[in-house]
């Protein structure tokens, strides 16, 4: 069975896109905290160099002077050790600068502690202490952000493409995730498939995980089990009742039989022809569920012999055809090909006589019938198509049911057990039985394995 594509909108498409979303939102926290450290400890390394840098100077001028601190720091800036090194010497009362290559800072903005500025040309940022010393002589020392501007275009750079990948690698892994949720339902969606499909013994696996699957896995189990035990129960009873009805039922027939030859007034025969006709369908219908039992409760076919499928399909139609010609029915049996599979004669025989019987009991006089008997190359194909009015959609999967009748139907004879044994018969041989619009009337479709010994001649293709 071709499984159909999951859509964007399902469960197991938004567990993808959650998963792979909450990846990404985890990667996008994980990577602003690695930057907002690395940040601090950039910016806090610089503060403390400067405050190094503009320490040692503050010493130097105590202990030696104007003159000797102007010195320092014009032979720092002309040696070029440090390249983003930053300092000034200004003079508090006339704002001149004394020494140093922090050119671009204004006399009147000058204040103690950091300040922020940016070079002009490149933008890096700068951070720089000012101090104010004794002798009216402002003293800043500061260095430019290189690291921290190089390390912010790297961050940038590195995250975008980062997210590329974190994207992918999250659709990656919420795809893995909602792939394992899928196999994990996959056996509980098949199981309920098998006995949706009348293979009520199904269950699903276990594993012994002891997860949320398996403990709904059991849950199912156990309501399987529950409903199992509810219909063998039914059926048991049914099976009984009918089987104990048998002998009064034959024996009631024979004496209303007996009273027939006996009486002399047409009025009290023709009473006694119709309680015979009730009897024998009495008995058709006990007889009926006897053999749905038998079906029922006997195991698969994969040791019977091999029969031939298109014999037992003629057998049927010669055993029909004179019923279908008094009625002015045509029968078309020329795509009958040579066919075999492992099963029970009986059985199949009874199943093709049973489609058959409905056939021609439900088309139109001047209808017609027709009978394929096909191979593909794993199956055996059985179609039986009429033109009479056919079965509505919603009604199909019930007239399986023992009993059902459609309600056009319920006068007409009939046991309403015809097609649960046809599907009884098609489970027993591992097969499925399908009710198609035939336009107009039905069509129905049964799909039989072929075993791997089976023998297939002129193999066609599907029907249509």
């Amino acid at each position: 069975m071709k499984r159909p594509r999951p859509s964007l909108r399902s469960t197991t498409a938004r567990l993808a896109w959650g998963a792979a979303a909450a990846f990404l939102a985890g990667f996008w926290l994980l990577s602003a905290v690695a930057y907002v450290t690395l940040s601090s400890l950039l910016e806090y390394d610089a503060r403390e160099r400067a405050m190094a840098d503009a320490g040692g100077l503050a010493d130097l001028y105590r202990r030696d002077g104007r003159e000797v601190l102007v010195a320092e720091v014009r032979q720092r800036v002309a040696d070029g050790i440090d390249p983003d090194a930053l300092y000034a010497v200004i003079d508090a009362r006339t704002g001149a600068l004394l020494a140093g290559n922090l050119r671009d800072m204004s006399p009147s903005a000058l204040r103690t502690g950091w300040l922020s500025l940016a070079d002009e040309p490149e933008g890096t940022p700068r951070r720089v202490h000012v101090s104010r010393l004794d002798g009216g002589i402002y003293l800043a020392a500061g260095l430019r952000m290189r690291a921290a501007a190089g390390f912010n275009t790297l961050a940038v750079r590195t995250v975008l493409m980062a997210t590329v990948f974190a994207l992918l690698l999250g659709a990656l892994l919420g795809h893995l995730i909602a792939r394992w949720v899928t196999h994990r339902l996959r056996r509980l969606e098949e199981t309920a498939a098998q006995v949706g499909d009348g293979e009520i013994d199904r269950r699903v696996p276990l594993d012994g995980s002891d997860d949320a699957f398996e403990r709904l896995a059991m849950r199912f189990n156990a309501m399987l089990d529950r409903i199992g035990g509810l219909l063998t129960g039914v059926r048991d009873a049914t099976d009984h009742i009918a089987h104990d009805l048998r002998t009064p039922l034959t024996r009631l027939r024979s004496r209303l039989e007996g009273l027939r030859m006996e009486t002399l007034d047409e009025e009290q025969a023709i009473a006694l022809d119709a309680a015979v006709g009730e009897v024998d369908q009495l008995l058709s219908s006990s007889n009926a569920l006897l053999r749905l039992a038998r079906v029922q409760s006997q195991p698969r076919v994969d040791d019977d012999p091999l029969v031939a499928l298109d014999r037992i399909a003629r057998d049927a139609i010669d055993l029909y055809e004179p019923i279908a010609v008094e009625r002015g029915i045509r029968m078309d049996a020329t795509s009958i090909g040579p066919v075999s599979v492992r099963g029970d004669a009986d059985q199949l025989f009874q199943a093709t006589a049973n489609l058959l019987d409905n056939a021609i009991k439900y088309s139109p006089g001047d209808g017609a019938v027709g009978v394929v008997v096909q191979a593909s190359m794993t199956e055996a194909i059985i179609v039986v198509s009429d033109e009479g009015e056919g079965i509505p959609i919603a009604e199909r999967a019930r007239v399986f049911d023992r009993y059902y009748r459609l309600e056009r139907h319920r006068r007409s004879p009939g046991t309403g057990l015809g097609l649960s044994l046809v599907q009884a018969v098609v489970h027993r041989h591992g097969g499925q039985i399908h009710l198609d619009d035939h336009r107009p009337g039905l069509r129905v479709t049964v799909r039989l394995p072929l075993s791997g010994e089976a023998g297939v001649v002129d193999p066609v293709t599907d029907p249509p």
